[in-house]
């Protein structure tokens, strides 16, 4: 079953498909945004209709699909004016060179162009074309004018074309069309104005040039959380050492060891009003690294690490915040295999936290890896929340309402 996203569900977009090849790639984002839950109405335009048909939408959305400004179903009003009255977002994916000198001069030809010019809905676009289209002086005008005007513009990427050709011009793919979206419509969240900073990851410590000491974080849940927060208006910055693709929208520092985690996250919550560190920092590395690959001498016999202690930059950060610099609230993680509660509890006193999340690591369908997580809320006033088994987006946006909750009451 599709996980509904917070920041789509019951969000009224109006999808306005135009006439290029790409056309079918918003078939794509219609499913995406449907599945997160938004109510879509895809309006789409005379030439849109020879690229892809309008059934095609009506089965992802199960709604009528707009094409013509003078076909009133009974008993509607105007559909331009209905349609551009209720919207929460004007989407417009592929947006043709064509349809963007229209909506730069305010024409109203047709019924996307008078739905854009009737609401006052913010405005994404995500342009589509042959190169030299692109880089024609007229669309680059047009563009810096409905930008001026509050425009959101993703894209256009480089990549191969319709005409065979390789160049700027071609359609960004569904998920960063649909992240837009979700940026757009989160700017007046509940964190908006926040600077919130996240880790991710397993920390990798080096024994050589070519080995390492890590652990199985994969950083799914640090990664869901600084979405989860991006979509609720913050600026986040994502400190990791995951190789997960970066997220739309969100600064991305990538780093390895527990040191240049230390040095990101020290630097980076100066000024932030939320810490989520939800990466595996190693308690330990090699005392000494090898400049040179460690070799096997003889066939038998084995090789003895000294590990010493990695900085704790829970700590480090907690100091902070009690010179009166840092995060304004800190939120650990603890992700333990024995004494879940115990142990997660004794963290978020020694760290001086707002609140632990804590995992038992050992259960096969929550902790590293895998998709979904159970965790045990402790907050520092004493109280204690169990949720059950949920995705990992699920449970950050269940972290971070109890966030917002916290900032209220302080």
């Amino acid at each position: 079953m599709p996980t509904i996203i917070k920041v789509l569900h019951n969000k009224h977009i109006i999808l306005g498909v135009t006439g290029g090849i790409a056309a079918y790639k918003a078939a794509a984002v219609c499913s995406q945004l449907v599945q997160g839950g938004a109510l879509v109405d895809v309006v789409m335009t005379e030439a849109a209709q020879k690229f892809i048909t309008p059934l095609t939408f009506q089965a992802l959305t199960h709604r009528p699909v707009y094409t013509d400004m003078f076909d009133i179903p009974p008993g509607q009003n105007i559909p331009h004016i209905s349609l551009a009255d209720s919207a929460d977002l004007l989407l417009i994916a592929p947006a043709t060179a064509h349809t963007l000198a229209k909506l730069a001069n305010g024409l109203a030809d047709d019924l996307l162009a008078a739905i854009a010019l009737a609401t006052p809905a913010p405005l994404l676009l995500a342009p589509a074309m042959e190169t030299d289209m692109w880089r024609h002086p007229a669309t680059h005008a047009n563009l810096e004018k409905l930008r001026a005007w509050g425009a959101t513009i993703v894209g256009p990427a480089e990549g191969r074309l319709a005409s065979g050709a390789t160049g700027q011009g071609r359609l960004v793919e569904p998920d960063e069309i649909v992240s837009a979206a979700r940026v757009v419509l989160g700017r007046r969240g509940g964190m908006a104005g926040w600077q919130v900073v996240v880790t991710a990851g397993g920390t990798r410590e080096a024994i050589d040039p070519v080995r390492f000491v890590s652990n199985h974080s994969s950083g799914k849940m640090g990664y869901a959380v600084a979405v989860a927060a991006r979509d609720r208006g913050a600026a986040v910055t994502l400190i990791t050492t995951a190789g997960l693709p970066d997220p739309f929208g969100v600064e991305v520092i990538h780093v390895a060891s527990a040191e240049e985690m230390r040095a990101a996250t020290l630097e980076k919550t100066h000024q932030a009003h939320l810490l989520v560190m939800a990466a595996a920092v190693a308690d330990f590395r090699p005392g000494m690294v090898a400049e040179q690959k460690i070799k096997k001498k003889g066939d038998t016999g084995g090789l003895a690490l000294e590990l010493v202690r990695n900085p704790d930059i829970l700590a480090e950060v907690a100091t902070q915040k009690a010179a009166g610099y840092g995060p304004t609230i800190t939120i650990g993680f603890a992700a333990e295999t024995e004494d879940l509660l115990t142990n997660a509890q004794s963290k978020l006193e020694r760290k001086r936290l707002d609140l632990i999340v804590a995992n038992d690591v050992s259960a096969t369908d929550a902790g590293f890896a895998v998709d979904t997580n159970r965790v045990t809320l402790l907050f520092a006033e004493g109280s204690v929340e169990e949720l059950p088994l949920m995705s990992k987006v699920e449970v950050a946006e269940a972290i971070l309402d109890r966030v917002e909750r916290l900032n209220v009451e302080r």
